[in-house]
């Protein structure tokens, strides 16, 4: 007999220790904020942050070690001429490689070293991420390895299915997202996936819909903009939007049209009462559960492979959007598109509203670089839209094309879109309405 039997409810006490001790350092680690050194935030920020300050030297060696094996891995592999898509983001990431090494030793043309180029792409995004997927992962194995996953997905399937098409445990990707990393949603959905317990449709909702930057990030967009004075409105109506827009983006093309077959579906009708079932089933993936140590080996595993695919695309991808950016009228383009949306909801500088927004593809930090010094509901409109947008070239975009989730880049284009337009009509009316708070 099974240590957790769902018929007889039988419980061994040592799947009770592993689910709850286990589960209770993953959610310390990824969810709960503790002050260091006058700093607040969550413990692997803490970690990533330390690593960085103390060793920073080290830390930057190490990222361009990532780069170079990263640039390398794909025609090792032989991943390079697995698809046309492939073969075009091995180049990329062989570029990547070239232009790491040209941050790394600071040399190549003056153009390329003013802040906002290769020193914003190393030190700000190729550094921190590079640490943050690989440590995130060592803790990973605590939060998803041992019935939390489970637990929570029973218990929060009344609310994420009907509303985002996705099943309960997917809460788990979206929290992991705002309060880590959106390269540590896409990890855990990546893996969930994987293991069949998420459809093709479902992988893809939670990593175009959820996999949003942190909120430590969303306050350097709050800084840059000027509006930590209204903090807790932006914070929570980004939150609000971003979900929102989600729920309404699943029911859209194409999103809507994937396959939505999964090998290991979660269970609708229950034995038992909805927390008793929960938890019995959290607890039977505790009793079958891989020792820690070899779940953790399985993790670093992935969370290198997964960093080593990103970094390289950061430097090269992301440095094409900021160049197009700053010396092309490509985004002004582009933003023609969001100017009816933006002029709809009576906008002041409804253009610039929607350049700005158009910039997000490349980087989700440049809309916010570009509306600084707009007025205050451009500001606030920009702001929501660079973190609900969530797809962006120079990171989200490789991350997720790096996993084994079916999206290209046509339909992530398509999803962009449509988040972009969705958020700025959405978005409107709450700045309006912040805009009181600053009077």
């Amino acid at each position: 007999m099974n240590a957790t039997d769902s018929k007889s409810g039988v419980v061994s006490p040592l799947s009770l220790l592993k689910l709850i001790a286990y589960s209770c350092i993953g959610i310390f680690v990824f969810f709960i904020p503790i002050s260091i050194g006058g700093k607040e935030t969550i413990p692997l920020d803490h970690i990533v942050s330390w690593l960085r300050n103390d060793y920073g030297q080290m830390a930057e060696v190490y990222a361009i070690l990532v780069v170079l094996a990263g640039g390398a891995y794909p025609f090792i592999s032989g991943n390079w001429r697995t698809s046309k898509t492939q073969t075009v983001l091995s180049i990329f990431k062989v570029l990547g490689v070239v232009t790491a090494v040209m941050a790394f030793f600071s040399v190549g043309p003056a153009f390329l070293f003013e802040k906002d180029m290769l020193p914003f792409l190393f030190s700000k995004l190729v550094v921190p991420v590079g640490l943050i997927v690989p440590i995130g992962a060592v803790f990973l194995a605590f939060l998803i390895g041992y019935g939390l996953l489970e637990f929570a997905g029973v218990l929060l399937q009344p609310i994420m299915k009907p509303l985002f098409k996705t099943p309960g445990k997917s809460a788990i990707d979206a929290v992991a997202s705002f309060v880590g990393s959106y390269s540590i949603g896409l990890l855990i959905t990546n893996r969930v996936y994987k293991s069949g317990q998420y459809s093709a449709k479902e992988a893809a909702i939670i990593a175009t819909g959820f996999s949003t930057v942190s909120a430590t990030f969303m306050v350097i967009v709050a800084k840059t903009l000027g509006l930590m004075d209204v903090w807790n409105v932006f914070f929570w109506a980004t939150l609000l939007i971003t979900f929102v827009v989600t729920a309404i983006t699943v029911r859209l093309f194409p999103l809507s049209k994937m396959d939505d077959t999964a090998e290991s579906r979660e269970v609708e009708k229950f034995q038992h009462s909805r927390f008793k079932q929960a938890a019995l089933e959290g607890l039977e993936v505790a009793s079958s559960a891989n020792p820690l140590a070899r779940n953790i080996l399985q993790n670093i595993k992935e969370g290198m492979l997964m960093a080593m695919s990103i970094l390289p695309s950061i430097m090269s991808v992301g440095l094409c959007g900021l160049l197009l950016a700053k010396y092309t009228p490509v985004f002004e383009w582009i933003g023609y598109l969001f100017y009816p949306f933006a002029w709809i909801a009576q906008l002041p500088d409804p253009m610039m509203v929607a350049t700005a927004s158009a910039t997000g593809l490349a980087e989700m930090f440049l809309p916010a670089l570009i509306a600084a010094k707009s007025v205050f509901v451009v500001k606030f409109v920009v702001g929501v839209v660079s973190i609900s947008s969530i797809l962006f070239f120079s990171a989200s975009i490789p991350c997720i094309l790096s996993t084994e989730i079916p999206l290209n880049i046509k339909q992530m284009l398509i999803v962009w879109y449509q988040r972009v337009a969705l958020t700025i009509l959405l978005a409107s009316p709450v700045a309006f309405w912040a805009e009181q708070f600053i009077k």
